[in-house]
């Protein structure tokens, strides 16, 4: 999954040692920007992932990439938004984030797609569209 906000802070860090070695937990909290926006806390494992989010300043607009979790401990449920990539974003570049070289995951570059020559009609196919599709026969 992922979603676009504004950084807002780094979170304490956790450290600890395991049988394999030490550890270090940290995270960061990130706010949408929408009519109602929201604040997400996002966690951090290794040390080079942590040591990215200590320097970002406030207010960067940032990409991330996450996986949410949920368990079950004594009849709750408790969720965590695992973030394994960060990209910073700059929405006047046409929605094309910038990838953050030390935190992205390796990827092939994808391939150029050729243009359209004539302009296409938008499409109005999301969640929050205004205008109904055509093959929309329910009645409400």
């Amino acid at each position: 999954m992922e979603i676009i906000g504004k950084f807002l802070k780094a979170l304490p860090e956790q450290t600890g040692e395991s049988a394999r070695g030490a550890w270090v937990r940290g995270g960061f909290v990130i706010e949408t920007e929408e009519q109602y926006p929201k604040q997400l806390a996002f966690s951090l494992w290794g040390e080079d992932k942590v040591a990215i989010v200590r320097t970002m300043s406030p207010n960067t607009q940032l990409k991330v990439y996450f996986n949410p979790e949920s368990r079950e401990y004594n009849d709750r449920w408790y969720t965590d938004l695992k973030c394994f990539r960060i990209d910073t974003f700059n929405p006047l570049t046409l929605g094309s984030p910038q990838p953050n070289q030390d935190f992205s995951q390796p990827s092939a570059s994808p391939a150029p797609v050729a243009q359209p020559s004539s302009p296409q009609k938008e499409e109005y196919g999301s969640f929050n569209s205004t205008e109904p599709q055509e093959d929309d026969d329910l009645p409400f």
